[in-house]
């Protein structure tokens, strides 16, 4: 049976059957719609209700992915949207692409993995492949994904194949369709990389195997404890650069002239998004359990949570001596964590907000992608960014650089602006301006 399987994919899209997908967030629709693009069929798999509606009313919730593609999916027969795990038995390869956060305790929670596998399984056929796209520690694949898909019998690498491939789903990036990202992919037996391999062949323009799941598992947490290492750094140095009266962003410049051996990071409010502050943490409690831990890790989570209380204090510095921090007036613009994404997961402008409020400020901010705040129980609405609401706060603080931001508009009417992101960089302020890092004596 598994000889039979892996000769038509071989044959490529048109000997291939549908491809499963579990799981349809800002991970699981783009990567459908990318095997969609590529002829295939899909069936995506996913337990909100309110999603499955979207969708089979040829709607979008990922700005990446457009209605109007959902919809020629959906016309064409490409695309079927169901919370219904036996569809899956039509599948010749299902993806799962679920979320893994952190507990209340900053440990891994498989809780979606788990319950992804286990509704799976009663519905898992003989040679299917199963792919695991979700970040996770090493061994995840081979000590929980594997138990829970064998327990009515089936024996990975025997009857079906089992293989991991972490996601490179970058939000809002429309410059790298991710097609063109370079896919790492692993498999739990030289048969079930095999499998992978040639099916990924068909949609990325770049296939890298390596030698086993815990490898490629491993791979996607240096991804991103690289960079949450380095943004830290960043971040730490702009601190400093306040300090010593210097500008982070023209060292940064200079810096960066050096053609060999330096990378360019940027500071900024603080790290968020459902990645980089998350994924190495599965590394830590993973080195952990083997009595061993990263204090890189450590100390950068420390220095990334320590930002939004280090922008309190230079607001509060920028206002005096007109205005102390309790009783005024601020308005945040951006709240997300990234520009242009719709998505408030571990941004830091909700601890910006709360440690504001609790410092008795008057909080208001505009989001074009955000309608809503709500952090315990206090709820804000995102405000018309007028001349007048701009006028009327005594500092707007900068926090996400959307690109419909009217930068201009803010400078004119601002009486200050705390800038976190340099949008306001070589522009005249008619009130006072300072930048994260730049050095301003407040």
């Amino acid at each position: 049976m598994l000889d039979k399987a892996a000769k038509a994919e071989d044959n490529g899209p048109s000997g291939i059957g549908a491809i499963g997908v579990i799981g349809l967030g800002y991970v699981g629709l783009p990567f459908a719609m990318a095997f969609v693009r590529r002829g295939f069929s899909v069936i995506g798999i996913d337990v909100d209700t309110r999603k499955l509606e979207m969708l089979k009313s040829g709607k979008s919730y990922v700005r990446d992915v457009a209605d109007a593609e959902i919809a020629n999916a959906l016309a064409a027969g490409k695309l079927a949207v169901s919370s219904r795990f036996s569809l899956l038995t039509e599948a010749s390869s299902i993806v799962i692409c679920v979320p893994t956060p952190l507990t209340a305790e900053q440990a891994p929670d498989l809780s979606f993995l788990t319950n992804a596998c286990r509704q799976l399984e009663p519905h898992l056929q003989q040679g299917q492949l199963v792919i695991i796209e979700s970040t996770t520690y090493p061994g995840t694949t081979r000590e929980v994904v594997q138990p829970l898909l064998e327990l009515g019998g089936l024996r990975a690498g025997e009857s079906f194949y089992l293989a991991y491939s972490p996601e490179r789903i970058d939000p809002g990036n429309t410059d790298t369709p991710v097609e063109d990202v370079p896919k790492v992919v692993s498999g739990l037996t030289a048969l079930c990389l095999k499998r992978v391999v040639s099916l990924y062949s068909t949609v990325f323009s770049q296939v890298v195997p390596v030698s086993s799941t815990d490898t490629a598992e491993a791979a996607k947490l240096l991804e991103n404890s690289f960079r949450l290492v380095n943004i830290s750094f960043i971040n730490e140095f702009a601190k400093l650069c306040d300090q010593l009266h210097l500008d982070i962003w023209e060292v940064i410049r200079a810096a960066g002239t050096k053609p060999y051996g330096f990378m360019s990071f940027h500071p900024g409010p603080g790290i968020g998004g459902h990645c980089i502050p998350v994924d190495p943490l599965y590394m830590q409690w993973k080195a952990r359990g083997a009595g061993t831990e990263s204090r890189f890790i450590e100390l950068s989570r420390d220095m990334n949570e320590s930002i939004p209380s280090y922008i309190v204090s230079r607001v509060e510095q920028l206002l005096l001596p007109e205005r102390a921090l309790a009783g005024s007036n601020i308005l945040i613009c951006g709240v997300t964590y990234k520009r242009d994404v719709a998505d408030l997961r571990e941004s830091s402008a909700l601890l910006l907000m709360e440690l504001l409020h609790l410092a008795g400020v008057a909080v208001a901010y505009y989001d074009p992608y955000i309608p809503t705040v709500r952090i315990g129980q206090a709820s804000w609405n995102s405000i018309a960014l007028t001349d007048a609401a701009i006028a009327a706060a005594d500092c707007v603080l900068i926090h996400t650089d959307h690109a419909a931001l009217p930068i201009g508009q803010i400078m004119e009417h601002a009486a200050a602006i705390y800038d976190t992101r340099n949008v306001t960089r070589g522009r005249s302020s008619r009130g006072k301006l300072a930048r994260l890092g730049d050095g301003s004596q407040l």
